[in-house]
Formats: structure tokens, sequence, C-alpha cells
């Protein structure tokens, strides 16, 4: 019986061993896609996204992709623009959950920074992982 014990613990460590060591290559691997998305899609900045937003840069930080957007909207205060981040938030998540649809899914994350033209001081982030976008659950 200790014969038996012993053999599916060591089944079972292996199994666990090799969940761990793939785990290890999906987290480098992911490492490497944000690293080069980012330097890909940098060569194009900065960019006009709307008649108000810019976007500046884009950093690679682990297995997040940090998108730096400058907002121009002219008179308005910081916190009048802060006050905005409930309804654009909903907005960017639902269109991030759909343009990146492929990065999410395999545990990336995106994080949309949005700084004041103004004052270059941050107005609010979106974050977005697989876990805000009911359409990739499985």
């Amino acid at each position: 019986m200790k014969k038996a014990f012993v053999v599916a613990a060591l089944a079972v460590s292996a199994v666990l061993a090799k969940e761990a060591t793939m785990d290890q290559k999906v987290h480098q691997q992911n490492m490497t896609v944000v690293k080069m998305a980012a330097e890909a899609m940098n060569k194009e900045l900065p960019k006009r996204v709307d008649p108000y937003t810019r976007l500046l840069h884009i950093e690679p930080r682990g297995e997040t992709l940090i998108y730096r957007f400058e907002v121009n909207a002219g008179p308005k205060s910081d916190e009048e623009l802060k006050k905005r981040k409930e309804s654009r938030t909903k907005v960017v998540t639902r269109g991030i959950c759909q343009s990146y649809a492929r990065f999410l899914k395999s545990g990336i994350t995106v994080v949309y920074r949005y700084i004041s033209a103004a004052t270059k001081r941050p107005l609010f982030d979106v974050t977005v992982s697989k876990k805000e976008c009911p359409m990739l659950q499985e």
C-alpha cells in the first residue's frame, strides 16, 4: 500500500512540475510578445487617435502593455476629465476586449494610461485583462 501511495505521489509531482514548467514557458513567451509588440508599434508613434487624443508611447512591462495617451480637451480641467473615467472605462474596455482578444486570452494585460496635455499629470488608467472581458471567459 505504501508503494502505491509513493508511486501516485511521484506521478502527481511529475504532472505538477510539468504544469509549472509550462506556465513558466507561457510567461516567458508573453513577455517576449509584449516587448516585440511595443517595439514594433512605437516606431509609428506619436500618433493622433482622435481630435482630442494622441498615443504617445507603448511601454512593455512584464506581461503588460501600457499605452500612454495624451488628452487635450482645451479649457476642461484635469478634474473634469477625471470625472469621465467611468464612462470612458466601459467604452475602452469593450474595445480592448475586441481588439486584443488573442493577447488577453494568453494572459497579457493591456493598460490605457491617460495624461493631461496641459499639465502632463495622470488623469486615469483603464486596465483590462481576460477577466474583464465576458466574451473571453471559458
